[in-house]
């Protein structure tokens, strides 16, 4: 169990480009060990020569602060996907223990292609191709559009429409989906206005029936749920453990009646539940396909 008193280990996410990849697969390993207590830091776009020496620096920083009484030599970890060899060296000679999450795999990459990798490639807009690129970023905005029912246009052209009582996870697993993946998302909130409409959920509500093959709903514990809302809403009906209670069994009747996949958002990453909606949209996708 992670206490206050317990001294937090530097960790560093270093790369050449945004860091998202270094921060992905280092918190992947780091989730392994949730009775260490981490101090996080990003070091993005360590793309110069001399940015390796900044980064150094700041890796430094850190283990001069790391010895405590419990902790007398607990150096920071570096979580790295730097490229660029020379830029790459530099880095791994901190006092630190770093990892190079690309250094050994793309030596094998590079043997199994038979091509050499190419140094300072790690920009964004080089990341795949450009028109993959453009499609994530159109997929960012309908999210941003689209977020917590804002806008009901071109509705048709979501993927995928979550649907959730309120903070249950909606907007931040639509942002992941859309950056990560390119999945255009929208997402609409089951308020209590559609609960008091149709306490059965016999029906969709109204601007949701025409997208019910694209439906796909969070639910959570009404517990956590009401400990949620109450950072925002102390002390409201909103955030009462009877009204959170009273949504989500409701919103749960309404995924069984219709049919309508869903998971539980209380134990789970947004990193996980992408990956629920990926694998299900991959298999409405085959589905279809056998249809036609």
């Amino acid at each position: 169990m992670v206490t206050h008193s317990t001294p937090a280990r530097a960790v560093f996410f270093v790369s050449d480009g945004t860091a998202i990849t270094a921060e992905t697969l280092g918190s992947a390993l780091l989730v392994s060990f949730p009775s260490v207590r981490l101090e996080r830091h990003t070091i993005p776009f360590v793309d110069s020569p001399a940015a390796p020496a900044e980064a150094v620096a700041l890796i430094a920083a850190a283990r001069g602060r790391a010895p405590t009484t419990e902790a007398p030599d607990a150096p920071p970890l570096v979580f790295s996907t730097i490229r660029d060899l020379a830029l790459r060296q530099q880095v791994a000679a901190a006092p630190a223990i770093v990892i190079d999450l690309l250094g050994g795999h793309l030596r094998e990459v590079e043997a199994a292609l038979g091509v050499s990798a190419q140094p300072g490639r790690g920009t964004v807009h080089s990341l795949g191709d450009l028109d993959r690129y453009h499609d994530r970023m159109w997929a960012i905005e309908y999210a941003i559009e689209h977020d917590d029912g804002q806008s009901l246009r071109a509705l048709d052209r979501a993927q995928v429409v979550l649907i959730a009582p309120s903070r249950c996870g909606k907007t931040p697993t639509s942002m992941y989906l859309a950056l990560q993946h390119g999945v255009v998302v929208a997402n609409y909130p089951l308020t209590d206005d559609d609960l008091s409409a149709d306490p059965t959920g016999a029906q969709l509500p109204h601007p949701l029936r025409p997208h019910a093959a694209r439906l796909f709903g969070l639910t959570a514990n009404p517990q956590r749920l009401s400990q949620v809302r109450s950072a925002r809403r102390p002390d409201s009906a909103y955030a009462s453990v009877a009204q959170c209670t009273r949504e989500v069994r409701w919103a749960e009747a309404l995924y069984a009646r219709h049919g309508i996949p869903h998971l539980d958002s209380t134990d789970r990453s947004v990193e996980e539940m992408a990956a629920v909606i990926l694998a299900t949209l991959r298999r409405r996708s085959t589905d279809e396909e056998a249809l036609s």
